[in-house]
């Protein structure tokens, strides 16, 4: 049959994961036939290049700016995003038009029981500077080196014991159907802003697609990372900034909002949290910045660049 959509998605396993989810979605919320969004594979910078961290060789634009050239561009009507991936600062052109209903936001711990029964300096792999000082702020005799890949690649290096441990997104786990790993609590560790959320984005300008996807888009998880993502943009974070936060929408309809910066190191660190109406989700976001920018310590405030 001939596809209605054309869905941009990254060509690996757990991003296809994620946009067959999302067309399947679509598929079903408009009455359409299976095939009728069809998706469009792409291999990003961020894919090719794997021996070294994102900070080093462009950030997180390196898994959006292909996908951004093929929707810009009229090829795709849609990407589909892992939302912890896409930059707080998106092209003004574009917009993140749904959000698939949010999945479980807790790492898992790949390769031990618990972090602490790593053994003394044990090696971790992770790329992610949050995970590293949030592990580090427990563990600080861990060694902890840079592990990047697709969940597959990740999993093998813990099989041949290349290393000890490293985390995993809960939710791209369960999404591939692996049941590896201990999940830890959020009290533990904090999820990235956006964690477990899956975005959909198009042109700001392509009025049909918006009202398509609107059709899907789920109102708590829009007003969780909506938050998320504004106390990111007031912080200044990046894919080089230890920084955590989650919003939940809670029984009474406000959202909860909490946030951490860390220094890279996770020895010192600042914490809080904010409560927010309907409609105030990027206020709330931005208070919490200003809020935890005042009150970071040195080391920690440095790694941040608020605009």
């Amino acid at each position: 049959m001939t596809s209605r959509l054309l869905a941009g998605t990254r060509s690996s396993p757990l991003a296809l994961a994620q946009a067959r989810a999302t067309a399947a979605a679509l598929e079903a919320a408009h009455g359409w036939e299976p095939g009728a969004v069809a998706l469009h594979e792409v291999r990003t910078t961020g894919d090719r290049v794997q021996d070294r961290a994102l900070a080093e060789i462009g950030g997180k634009a390196l898994w959006t700016k292909e996908l951004d050239q093929f929707l810009l561009g009229g090829t795709t009507q849609l990407s589909v995003h892992s939302c912890k991936d896409v930059e707080s600062e998106r092209p003004d052109n574009l917009c993140i038009a749904a959000f698939l209903p949010r999945a479980d936001v807790r790492d898992r711990l790949i390769g031990a029981r618990s972090i602490e029964a790593l053994s003394q300096g044990a090696k971790v792999g992770t790329s992610s500077p949050r995970r590293t000082a949030q592990l580090l702020r427990r563990r600080p005799d861990l060694q902890v080196s840079i592990m990047r890949g697709n969940v597959a690649t990740r999993l093998n290096h813990i099989a041949s014991g290349a290393y000890e441990a490293t985390f995993l997104a809960a939710a791209g786990l369960d999404r591939l159907g692996i049941e590896e790993g201990r999940p830890i609590e959020i009290a533990d560790f904090l999820p990235a802003p956006g964690q477990a959320a899956i975005a959909i984005e198009c042109r700001k300008d392509d009025s049909e697609t918006r009202a398509l996807l609107k059709a899907i888009d789920d109102k708590p998880t829009r007003r969780a990372v909506t938050a998320e993502r504004a106390f990111c943009r007031g912080v200044g974070g990046s894919c080089h900034s230890p920084v955590a936060a989650l919003g939940l929408v809670e029984g009474d309809g406000s959202l909860w909002l909490r946030a951490e910066l860390l220094s890279s190191d996770g020895a010192a660190h600042v914490a809080g949290e904010v409560r927010a109406a309907e409609g105030d989700e990027e206020a709330a976001g931005r208070a919490l910045a200003a809020d935890l920018l005042d009150r970071a310590p040195p080391e920690v405030r440095l790694l941040f660049n608020p605009a």
